[in-house]
């Protein structure tokens, strides 16, 4: 089960999962989230709500890995954030609900 919190900046949320031992950029090789999403578990998210521009909006992904590497992913709102690996860790989160 994932831990939702929320922060008042990125890089504070990035700063506290840092501080947990996710040391990894998962956004470098978002390729393989793509290809195997079942080889990632999301164990914390953290929600950045931008106060005057909805652009500003991000979700933080505290993320481990079945090879047991701990990382971070970063997904934005922006129009033009159209990620793939970040719909496909939206979809882990919501399979991870129901269950």
């Amino acid at each position: 089960m994932s831990k939702m919190y929320h922060y008042a900046s990125v890089s504070k949320a990035l700063d506290e999962l840092k501080e947990k031992g996710f040391t990894v950029d998962f956004n470098i090789n978002d390729q393989d989230i793509i290809q195997n999403p079942s080889h990632y578990e999301i164990q914390h998210i953290y929600r950045y709500e931008g106060e005057s521009n909805p652009d500003d909006e991000a979700t933080v992904y505290g993320i481990l890995s079945t090879t047991g590497q701990k990382g971070v992913f970063v997904a934005g709102y922006a129009a033009n954030s159209d990620n793939d690996a970040a719909k496909v860790l939206l979809d882990l989160t919501i399979k991870d609900r129901n269950s």
